[in-house]
């Protein structure tokens, strides 16, 4: 069966995946919870905290699983790191370090794109990039520190319009870009635990650079996309950080890939992450990230706008 309206087709699937740009997952999303259709949907929830609060609102309301689609949970090394923080290996949690670099609109004759629509998009930088990162930390420490409480946070558009191109390829027109090329926030979780994060699509020589660091009284730990397979570890008496292969049966989804030492990639967090969404399904268990998580992300990144806005740190509302 194949549909050109999303409506035709809520009534006969099994799950629903909303893929399409922010502006157009709250309609289709709410419709299909509300028929009782599990929901995958894209990130970040909404392109507004006011409609996120609505979907995570729907979401509540129904009796099928609704996820939002942070997959880099689902990377090997990350599940690793996480059971290694509630295991308490590195004690109390201080500080952590996001960031997310990319290099794809450098060019200032890169061409115009929906994410660089706030009506579209809600925001650039931030919550392309950004939200992935938010999620990331939640997930990793949210068990010991709490949620964010404030943030300070920047945000810089370098680049204010931009060609469109036309089906041969030349330029048809320039378009406005209103949202933020880069972005950089403090924050300060409920614990007393601080933060900095950053990301960036103007970030020279960077491809798809997303690292996190947690930094506790006992250790500390550094993960890089870029080596997906890698955990960096340093452990209470050692002098520097060890780097582990997260690579073994005995590790986090690996059993059911190749031998130890054959590494995953990128496209193996999707793989897991719709192995888990499907199990809940199947199951009828909840799903996390779910959209009250997904929602809390939002919190963050509206409160990033906010203080962008007033120039001042602000309190998650």
């Amino acid at each position: 069966h194949t549909a050109t309206d999303w409506a035709d087709a809520i009534d006969e699937v099994d799950v629903f995946y909303n893929l399409g740009p922010n502006h157009v997952h709250a309609e289709p999303s709410i419709a299909a919870l509300e028929a009782g259709v599990p929901v995958l949907c894209e990130k970040p929830l909404a392109p507004t905290l006011e409609t996120a609060a609505t979907m995570r609102d729907a979401a509540a309301a129904a009796e099928v699983p609704a996820g939002c689609a942070f997959n880099y949970r689902f990377v090997p090394a990350i599940r690793y790191a996480k059971s290694l923080i509630a295991d308490g290996e590195l004690g109390e949690i201080r500080q952590v370090r996001g960031r997310y670099l990319q290099d794809w609109l450098v060019d200032p004759d890169a061409p115009w794109a929906w994410r660089m629509d706030a009506d579209l998009a809600g925001s650039g930088a931030l919550g392309d990039l950004g939200a992935h990162t938010v999620d990331l930390l939640n997930f990793l420490v949210g068990d010991r520190v709490g949620g964010v409480e404030t943030v300070s946070g920047h945000l810089k558009t370098f680049v204010d319009e931009r060609p469109v191109l036309d089906d041969e390829g030349t330029v048809s027109e320039y378009r406005d870009v209103t949202v933020d090329d880069a972005y950089t926030a403090q924050i300060e979780y409920e614990s007393g635990a601080t933060g900095s994060l950053e990301a960036s699509r103007v970030a020279t020589g960077h491809k798809n650079d997303h690292t996190v660091e947690i930094h506790g009284t006992a250790g500390s730990l550094r993960f890089s996309l870029e080596r997906l397979n890698e955990l960096e570890l340093l452990r209470t008496g050692n002098r520097g950080y060890e780097t582990v292969l997260v690579t073994d049966e005995s590790d986090p989804y690996v059993d059911h890939w190749w031998p130890p030492g054959h590494v995953l990639g990128w496209e193996h967090t999707f793989v897991h992450e719709n192995y888990e969404f499907l199990s809940a399904v199947e199951s009828g268990e909840p799903f996390s990230p779910s959209f009250t998580e997904a929602y809390e992300v939002q919190r963050v990144l509206d409160a990033v706008e906010r203080s962008d806005e007033r120039g001042e740190r602000v309190s998650l509302d």
